[in-house]
């Protein structure tokens, strides 16, 4: 454990990217909460990919320094830098595979440094292990995580394969569901979303997600375009895919399709859609579907990660297995007010029953106060 000193615990939080997504709204929210009961240091492996840092609240103790590099050629020197670094602190989090290397640091660093407990938290991958793990990066992993003191997963899926592939002791794995705040999106705010005109008679599909190949936006516009005389597409995020999704909406014939970027509180307009919709690769336990469920939103969806076993039940029907299926899914909520209502009020009460923010917020504190020999520190 790093030296004691007065004040705060310090945390550090090693992530391979902190553009905010749904980890990094989850580590901002908690940090939020939490206000001057701990300080916190935040590095990347992409330093430049760090727009989740305009969310964290301005009364939050929080520091962005330089770290040894988080990538490269695995080697002695470069970990013992990373060691060092890591000793500084009172608790090590690391977030995915872009993390690994600091896990890794911090397992061989043990027996001559004196380092913090470390947590590991795994939300999912990106799109070069979207269909299929990589073999070597299983092994790379299994090795790292195991001086970790507990890994956090938030799906089943990931929760077997943090037991199953990497091999890790069930008390060491944690299954802690993303939960979010359900009241604040019982209602929305007119003309939140920059840029947005209503396309007469039309019904807005809209979907919030990093605009990043593992998404595979390209798919939901072509999901969209059979029913374009009764479906305008919203797409909030940001990120390299923007001109391939516009360029595939111009191919179909959307000329109406809405991407205003990143918009930084999603219950201000995730409830100016009818519909949401989810046309990823690869997703684990998404905290946008979540949050559409708390708008009240009926949604149509690939079957992804926990995607079929976080909607309601009256939902399942709309989780598609191709593409084709998310476009009829999409056309059968199109023709349906009333199946919309139907599933939208169904999808809140799942969420007001299992994805309430206060028990998420209180498994955490108790795992990182455990951690920290202070089980109430961030109670």
């Amino acid at each position: 454990m790093a030296d004691t000193r007065s004040g705060p615990p310090r945390l550090l939080h090693v992530h391979g990217s902190f553009s905010l997504g749904g980890k990094e709204a989850r580590a901002v929210r908690l940090m939020n909460l939490w206000g001057d009961r701990a300080s916190h240091t935040i590095v990347s492996a992409a330093p430049d990919a760090m727009g989740a840092r305009s969310a964290i609240a301005p009364g939050v103790e929080v520091s962005f320094p330089d770290a040894p590099p988080l990538t490269g050629r695995p080697g002695a020197s470069r970990f013992r830098a990373l060691g060092r670094f890591l000793s500084r602190f009172d608790l090590v989090l690391t977030y995915n595979w872009g993390a690994m290397d600091a896990v890794m640091a911090h397992r061989v660093c043990a027996p001559f440094l004196r380092l913090p407990p470390l947590i590991h938290h795994e939300d999912g991958f990106n799109i070069e292990e979207a269909e299929r793990l990589k073999t070597k990066r299983n092994l790379y992993r299994r090795l790292a995580l195991q001086r970790a003191q507990a890994i956090v997963v938030p799906s089943i899926r990931l929760d077997e394969i943090a037991r199953r592939t990497w091999r890790q002791p069930a008390s060491k794995v944690h299954l802690i569901r993303n939960g979010i705040d359900v009241a604040r999106y019982a209602g929305a705010v007119p003309g939140a979303i920059p840029g947005l005109v209503r396309s007469p008679g039309k019904l807005l599909v809209g979907t919030l997600a990093g605009l990043r190949p593992v998404k595979n936006i390209p798919r939901l516009v072509r999901a969209v375009a059979p029913h374009r005389d009764k479906l305008q597409l919203v797409i909030v995020g940001e990120g390299p895919e923007r001109a391939a999704i516009l360029a595939e909406a111009a191919k179909h014939g959307i000329d109406d399709i809405c991407l205003p970027g990143f918009l930084p509180d999603p219950a201000r307009f995730l409830g100016l859609f009818d519909i949401f919709a989810l046309s990823s690769n690869s997703e684990q336990f998404p905290i946008s579907l979540v949050e559409a469920m708390a708008a009240r939103l009926p949604v149509a969806s690939t079957d992804v990660g926990d995607v079929a076993q976080m909607v309601a039940p009256e939902n399942q029907p709309f989780i598609a297995q191709d593409e084709a299926g998310l476009s009829g899914a999409l056309g059968q909520l199109a023709a349906s007010a009333d199946l919309r209502i139907r599933l939208g009020e169904a999808n809140l009460r799942r969420a007001q029953r299992d994805f309430e923010e206060a028990a998420m917020v209180d498994a955490y504190a108790g795992l990182y106060g455990q951690a920290l020999s202070s089980p109430h520190i961030l109670r």
